[in-house]
């Protein structure tokens, strides 16, 4: 494995809205409530423990008592090889020292590490001395 090029400058990306972190019972059927063609971004994770799905706020059911809401994206530009190593830890480090929480994702192509929005200034600012940092509007 390699590591990351020396230098290379990361972009991160806020992505708008509000995400809800939600746990489901094993034997729930699968979410149908979160796929639907507005849906912009979501997670449905199956484990042999739990069914977690991270989703809009909006697209909670009421019906769904374990939901933890006001969560925000910070999304990883680019394709990150998967022989790439360190890039989820560089983002986590420094927000763990600052003492942010995290729910981190990672896609086939990328990572998002969620933050409260209540953090979200604090991780953007902590962040934005390894990163670039597109905080949108």
């Amino acid at each position: 494995m390699s590591a990351a090029p020396a230098g290379r400058l990361h972009r991160l990306r806020v992505l708008p809205g509000r995400l809800a972190v939600c746990r489901l019972a094993l034997d729930a059927p699968l979410p149908a409530w979160v796929f639907h063609a507005e849906a912009h971004f979501f997670s449905v994770t199956r484990t042999p423990d739990e069914i977690s799905v991270v989703c809009a706020e909006d697209d909670v059911p009421p019906s769904i008592d374990r939901v933890e809401r006001g969560w925000r994206a910070l999304m990883l530009e680019g394709t990150i090889p998967f022989s790439e190593v360190g890039v989820l830890a560089s983002l986590l480090a420094p927000l763990a020292q600052a003492g942010v929480p995290v729910f981190a994702l990672s896609t086939h192509d990328t990572d998002y590490v969620l933050v409260q929005e209540s953090d979200l200034a604090c991780a953007v600012a902590v962040l934005r001395e390894r990163f670039e940092i597109d905080a949108g509007s």
